[in-house]
């Protein structure tokens, strides 16, 4: 019986004893969770190519961000199959900020890029994917402060629509000016805690 015990917990992840009085008992952990992380790097080289600064830091998933990801996989909802990365001035990042309404902060555009650069995601392996292989990269052309980054489903500068998936603060703002490049590397993860 102890054995069975053992083996049903396990597969439940649920600790089961036997009371005296034959009733069963069972104890259900609350701590099971899908985690979504993202970290992100963004590197700074100057003109010269030498680099000024590096920011490696954990994104922040929005509401709307992590309902998206419920629609689309457990509700059939609509897949978003373009994603952008932009660029994000000083200004606290929250839950329930939107492409729309993100009064904390506001969006860097002094880049000679046309649009949001495109995040192109190689192969999801052991709950993990990530833009190695082609880094968003951005020219400055201009002086600005950069202090965060965010990815959306829209690659229009300083646009107000799609789908804001998640955004990063940086531990500090960081300087930039007209010649300098930066190059943006974002690793999305799914764990189960």
């Amino acid at each position: 019986m102890h054995q069975t015990q053992q083996r049903y917990g396990q597969m439940l992840n649920t600790p089961i004893s036997f009371k005296a009085d034959g009733g069963l008992t069972m104890q259900h952990k609350t701590d099971m969770n899908l985690g979504l992380r993202n970290v992100w790097e963004v590197v700074c080289h100057d003109s010269k190519g030498k680099e000024k600064w590096r920011e490696l830091n954990k994104n922040l998933v929005t509401t709307e961000g992590l309902n998206h990801v419920l629609s689309i996989t457990l509700d059939g909802g609509t897949q978003i199959t373009s994603w952008y990365v932009g660029l994000a001035g000083a200004g606290t990042k929250a839950a329930g900020d939107t492409m729309s309404s993100h009064s904390g902060w506001s969006e860097i555009t002094d880049y000679s890029q046309s649009v949001r650069q495109t995040l192109t995601l190689g192969t999801a392996s052991s709950g993990s994917i990530d833009n190695t292989a082609s880094k968003a990269t951005y020219s400055i052309n201009g002086t600005a402060t950069v202090a965060g980054a965010f990815l959306v489903s829209d690659s229009t500068k300083s646009g107000t629509s799609g789908t804001l998936y998640g955004a990063v603060d940086f531990s500090s703002s960081r300087s930039v000016i007209s010649g300098d490049t930066l190059t943006v590397t974002v690793t999305l993860t799914a764990a189960s805690a």
